[in-house]
């Protein structure tokens, strides 16, 4: 088990504090809730092989997001990938009733799943498919179970990262034991958010931010840089073109580090 944190820099002192107020007042940004720079992530973890029967496991904490992720070996298709010669991998997405401030009834007790988590977990397979070999898998299916303890915004962001790891150990698992004969992960995937604030372009954000963002949004990206999905929302005002790539920009800064810790994760 390993656990690798990246942690964001905190005012040691309130001059400190008032100081780092004053540097982001005399460039014209505004402050952020949580005091960090616009470029700047939250404390990141990745905890690896925290579930004792799971063939790959990952805690991961982003600020005081933090999600559970498994990862299930099945020796199952989707009746319409039977025959194919090729492997699955598919996500289940979470929260739990006390995951956020106020309880939020269970869907099983619902009957049905939100339209949120039914995006949210598509999103997550589909992310992590993208940088497996399915023929390499074979004719198996790996279930990613996303179960978020705490949110405090990011979820899906967090739950894609640290898929990454649990998946990469579910691949170390079947390789050891013969299942496979090489790991048929391509390369890396993460995810991040980003948004706009008060007009500044912010990287990262937890659910104040989230909630009243000008605009916010998701991206995805590989460790080579290729772009797996952007989503994009203007909650108030349309955003331009300039301030599309500029988040763009500021998400390739924080997937980077995210996918540094990835990898120090699983050596």
């Amino acid at each position: 088990m390993r656990a690798l944190s990246c942690r964001a820099a905190e005012p040691k002192s309130h001059v400190a504090a008032h100081d780092l107020s004053n540097r982001n007042a005399a460039r014209g940004e505004p402050m952020r809730p949580s005091r960090r720079q616009a470029d700047e992530l939250r404390a990141i973890s990745l905890e690896r092989g925290v579930v004792k029967y799971a063939e790959g496991s990952c805690f991961v904490k982003f600020g005081d997001t933090h999600v559970l992720v498994t990862a299930t070996l099945e020796d199952r298709l989707p009746p319409w990938l039977k025959g194919q010669a090729r492997g699955w991998i598919t996500a289940e997405y979470g929260m739990l009733p006390r995951a956020t401030l106020e309880r939020t009834r269970r869907e099983a007790a619902a009957g049905k799943q939100s339209g949120r988590t039914v995006e949210i977990q598509r999103l997550i397979g589909r992310s992590l498919r993208t940088v497996v070999d399915l023929e390499a898998l074979g004719e198996r299916q790996i279930t990613i179970d996303c179960d978020v303890i705490q949110a405090d915004g990011g979820t899906r962001t967090a739950a894609i990262t640290g898929g990454w790891v649990a998946l990469h150990d579910c691949l170390a698992w079947m390789k050891a034991r013969d299942i496979i004969r090489a790991l048929p992960l391509r390369e890396h995937v993460a995810a991040i958010s980003c948004g706009i604030c008060s007009g500044t372009a912010v990287l990262d954000l937890d659910y104040a931010e989230d909630s009243g963002a000008d605009t916010d949004a998701n991206f995805v990206l590989t460790g080579s840089g290729g772009i797996v999905e952007i989503q994009t929302t203007a909650e108030k005002t349309p955003f331009t073109e300039t301030q599309l790539l500029t988040l763009l920009a500021l998400a390739r800064k924080g997937i980077s580090k995210l996918i540094d810790l990835q990898k120090m994760a699983v050596m």
